[in-house]
């Protein structure tokens, strides 16, 4: 068994990762609108990254009134991360900071790590910079009202994932903290084998 585990983790897909390679780009309006919609759904890596903030602020913050000011954070520096990357500002180490951030995200909901939430929403927004850089990049190719389409779709599919964790956290991981640890560890591990990858 300790011998599949790590050979299962680097075996793992390079398609893992949401914003590798280029894409053919589609410069309507409602076309680039549906791409940057789909892109935060496209890799695990997002898609963990994305449920994670949302299980890990409901978690910790089981306030509603407390509990949305992470994910808002986080969509908001996700944005300027893909203005910046529409800009065409390059990014050192996207990459391997995409991976950590699924890895550590994880440990946070296993273990439910509290912080105040000034601090908890500037992690998250160091995060969310770099997802938005990668997506900025992948979506490069539109310009004008095709480009403020497709950031208006990224952020709307990034806060529905937000939303779907905080939902998550708030109905299911609350009262079933072995779910939490478990999707937590998951998680983690997700973000484990994606930095071995980089190695």
């Amino acid at each position: 068994m300790k011998k599949i585990i790590p050979l299962a983790l680097t075996s793992l897909p390079v398609a893992a990762f949401a914003h590798m390679g280029e894409q053919a780009h589609t410069h309507g309006l409602a076309n680039s609108f549906l791409q940057g919609f789909a892109h935060p759904f496209t890799g695990a890596d997002h898609l963990a990254a994305m449920l994670a903030v949302g299980a890990w602020s409901a978690l910790t913050f089981p306030r509603l009134g407390s509990a949305w000011r992470v994910p808002t954070a986080f969509v908001a520096l996700l944005v300027a991360g893909a203005v910046a990357g529409l800009a065409g500002l390059w990014m050192p180490g996207v990459e391997p900071m995409i991976a950590a951030s699924v890895l550590v995200l994880g440990l946070l909901v296993a273990v439910q790590k509290q912080m105040p939430w000034v601090l908890a929403a500037a992690l998250a927004g160091v995060f969310a910079f770099f997802h938005g850089a990668a997506h900025g990049q992948e979506l490069s190719g539109n310009a004008g009202l095709a480009a403020l389409g497709a950031l208006a779709g990224m952020a709307l599919g990034s806060a529905l994932l937000h939303v779907a964790g905080m939902a998550a956290g708030h109905g299911i991981m609350q009262r079933r903290q072995w779910l939490a640890r478990l999707a937590g560890a998951a998680t983690a591990l997700l973000g484990a084998a994606l930095l071995v990858r980089l190695v």
